[in-house]
């Protein structure tokens, strides 16, 4: 629980410094599926946030970003299922995504040299005020 109140703490910071003279009405933030967030401790941890600060009646959307990766020796584009790794790498990759790269390969070459074009991050998509 940790990293999501911690991930919800610069979330919450970011949108309060920014629109502190608006009334911010609904938030959606993109979590992409490479970070392995607890998608439910970080709404528990955004709502107990924002109630903190005054701001009871944000209403939080969360958009999971599928992983996407993209060979560079041939090519390939796909979405690896990274539940099939096992729950220590998981766990490894949750706190150093690049740590990706140690542990899958495209299948269609088998190189390990690939760029993560979608799934990576936690971020502010909207924000929505008065």
């Amino acid at each position: 629980m940790v990293h999501e109140w911690a991930l919800a703490e610069a979330v919450v910071r970011h949108v309060i410094d920014i629109y502190s003279d608006k009334k911010i009405r609904e938030i959606r933030i993109g979590l992409g599926e490479l970070q392995n967030i607890d998608e439910n401790i970080l709404l528990f941890s955004l709502k107990e946030l924002f109630k903190l600060n005054g701001l009871e009646n944000v209403s939080i959307h969360v958009r999971k970003i599928p992983l996407t990766l993209l060979c560079r020796s041939c090519g390939f584009e796909w979405k690896p299922d990274i539940s099939k790794l096992g729950e220590e790498i998981i766990e490894m990759i949750h706190f150093i995504p690049e740590a990706v790269h140690s542990y899958i390969r495209c299948p269609r070459c088998n190189s390990g040299d690939f760029e993560i074009i979608s799934g990576r991050g936690v971020y502010l998509e909207e924000v929505v005020v008065e």
